[in-house]
């Protein structure tokens, strides 16, 4: 499944949330997440991530597989007491900068609060029943070279399956932070959301 930029931009705005239009490399990081598999942990990379922006004056689009859900590893030995994170659907404004993911390479780093479920149970199915607000390490980072399960890439972070695709995402974020400071909203939207 493929996404065109409209339609993540009016998706995005029919939620309320702010689309980034003025300025270059103003841009819009936005997570889609595959509803089509419900609270299923499906361990693959079956979600997306898109960063859109304008330079010089011009749209720019990418789009990339990546899962915005913890695999199968992470549902299973996850290391917070209170269950294994997932990112709550929403827009986190500011809340993440260019910083070392784990201290080992940069990544885009969570900085400021988010939302996550907490799944302590095991089951494989995700549970969405407890909402905790806080800094937990939600980082945008990348798995292998090009990775077929998440396992525990993800318990709770949002990840690139190619590391080629990660570097072209980085590049870009490095460029925007540049020219408009180091700090990135992130919007996590669902497929069924996207007309």
């Amino acid at each position: 499944m493929s996404y065109t930029r409209e339609q993540i931009e009016a998706a995005v705005k029919a939620k309320g949330y702010k689309y980034f239009e003025n300025g270059e490399f103003n841009v819009n990081i936005i997570g889609v997440r595959n509803s089509s598999t419900g609270t299923k942990v499906t361990n693959v990379f079956d979600d997306h991530l898109t960063i859109s922006y304008k330079e010089n004056g011009e749209w720019k689009f990418k789009i990339w597989p990546a899962t915005t859900d913890p695999g199968t590893k992470g549902v299973k030995e996850f290391h917070n007491a209170a269950g294994v994170a997932r990112l709550v659907p929403g827009q986190y404004s500011g809340s993440h900068h260019i910083n070392l993911h784990q201290g080992k390479y940069e990544a885009l780093k969570q900085k400021a609060n988010v939302k996550v479920y907490r799944d302590a149970n095991k089951d494989m199915n995700y549970d969405e029943s407890k909402i905790q607000e806080g800094i937990f390490g939600i980082n945008i980072h990348k798995a292998g070279a090009d990775s077929t399960y998440v396992e525990n890439w993800s318990e709770g972070c949002q990840v690139f399956k190619k590391s080629a695709d990660f570097d072209a995402f980085m590049a870009i974020c490095k460029k925007a932070a540049s020219l408009g400071g180091n700090s990135f909203t992130y919007t996590l939207i669902e497929s069924k959301d996207i007309k």
